[in-house]
């Protein structure tokens, strides 16, 4: 199996840029909702288990996030790479980048299981007092981190498939991976017949399980050359991370934001921290068509750009913009209307309904401004400005986030959701206002490259 350049010249080159959209985001957003609706019910189900589990849960989130933002974005750095040398013609170079992905997964995979099982225990005991708890973050966290090899190569291996524009197999895969663990989550969690309750190493397992199966569907995925020398993976893997990078670094900075606001609110209540946990489970659901359209764009606007058509890379990310903000007037709907209603779907606790009742509305109020802090970083990546796309990411989750979040939490717990909305607000008229930039310095660059051609002739 290989990469078909004709295929993604005219798909990524030619076609309307809607079009493209509306082909590539749907299988992504379908094969999502089903990841997203597994997640609300493996929380659905520890919430009717355990009130202490629904917590374990919430702060184990950020080292789930840390695990996929090492794979998602070895992976964006591999479709990066790929579909910038299909749009230099370089063929065979972009399936040398597909073999090596396989070697960086298995690495980056190694490094997080030992990282996590050792580090475990001190990061339960930093997040809560209850001895309950920690033993349940414990488990949990232990199973799901260690035996997340299936996470890492299957990631990479989707990505080489949305590089060459095929969106069904990693669709079906997760659909197929995600019913799967769906089906497993009450049998492990509760016992069924000869299958003892394993509580919440039940779902943890029944997790790794439709990993593993949703892995092995785009195993094909993985047939690639590796390079034949040390020097070459050296080299491709250099690439790979520099256009990877930044994706790390932003899905990774959702780890240490989202562990640094479990602190504040740790001061509060650990209601407090179970009501942030859940609003990211809700989040996952309703931030579907943003994630698909930050995955869809990056092919095309890496090959328009390698291809030197700019003004292509600009309509791209203008249609996902607009796109992205009409879908997601839904969630904030959603989030204004009916708090109470997607609170218990988890838990009856009335602490908790009482304090997500004022945070989730006011969280809502970002989801708008939120589209263009989160598309813009993708678009600079994909542009092969790693800088700008890295400084857009750490003003929203280091230098935002946070320290807004603690100055806000001294004026009282319902202060602090404002710590949303505007942090939102800021990144992207910073993100504005790099795009403003890099769109006059391209423009002066192609009329210098005219008035070259020009004294040529």
């Amino acid at each position: 199996m290989g990469v078909d350049p004709e295929k993604a010249k005219y798909l990524f080159g030619k076609e309307r840029i809607s079009k493209i959209l509306l082909k590539l985001a749907p299988p992504i957003m379908l094969a999502q909702l089903i990841q997203a609706l597994y997640n609300v019910i493996d929380s659905f189900f520890i919430g009717r288990y355990s009130d202490n589990g629904l917590t374990a849960l919430s702060i184990i989130y950020p080292l789930q996030l840390l695990m996929i933002a090492l794979a998602v974005g070895t992976g964006v750095g591999v479709n990066t790479m790929i579909a910038s040398s299909l749009g230099k013609g370089e063929n065979d170079i972009a399936n040398e980048y597909a073999g090596t992905s396989n070697i960086l997964s298995f690495i980056m995979w190694f490094l997080f299981a030992i990282l996590t099982f050792f580090g475990m225990p001190s990061y339960a005991k930093m997040s809560t007092n209850s001895n309950e708890i920690i033993d349940e973050v414990i488990i949990y966290g232990r199973i799901v981190c260690v035996m997340s090899i299936a996470v890492f190569f299957e990631s990479s291996w989707t990505k080489v498939l949305q590089a060459n524009s095929n969106m069904n197999k990693p669709m079906i895969a997760h659909i197929i991976g995600a019913i799967i663990n769906i089906i497993l989550d009450p049998i492990l969690i509760f016992g069924f017949w000869i299958i003892p309750s394993l509580g919440i190493a039940g779902a943890a397992i029944a997790t790794i399980i439709g990993q593993i199966v949703t892995a092995l569907i785009v195993f094909k995925g993985g047939y690639f050359p590796i390079p034949n020398s040390l020097q070459k993976i050296k080299y491709y893997s250099i690439k790979i991370y520099k256009a990877g990078i930044p994706n790390i670094l932003m899905q990774s900075a959702y780890t240490f934001y989202i562990l640094g606001l479990n602190l504040i609110l740790a001061k509060f209540s650990d209601q407090a921290v179970t009501t942030l946990g859940l609003y990211y489970k809700w989040q996952t659901f309703f931030f579907i068509p943003l994630e698909a359209m930050q995955t869809s764009i990056v092919p095309i606007i890496s090959f328009n750009y390698s291809s030197g058509n700019y003004n292509r890379c600009k309509k791209t990310l203008l249609e996902s913009i607009w796109f992205g903000m009409i879908l997601m007037c839904f969630g904030t709907l959603c989030f204004e209307i009916m708090p109470i209603q997607l609170l218990q779907t988890f838990t009856k606790d009335e602490l908790v309904l009482e304090i997500g009742n004022i945070g989730f509305r006011i969280i809502g109020i970002s989801f708008i401004p939120l589209v263009t802090s989160l598309i813009f970083p993708v678009y600079f990546q994909a542009l092969e400005a790693p800088i700008k796309s890295s400084i857009l990411t750490i003003i929203r989750t280091v230098i935002l986030f946070v320290p807004l979040g603690y100055l806000f939490s001294k004026l009282g717990l319902n202060w602090f959701w404002l710590t949303y909305p505007i942090t939102e607000v800021i990144t992207t008229i910073v993100g504005v206002i790099f795009y403003i930039q890099f769109s006059k310095k391209q423009s002066l660059n192609n009329n210098n490259k005219e008035i070259q051609n020009k004294e040529l002739v």
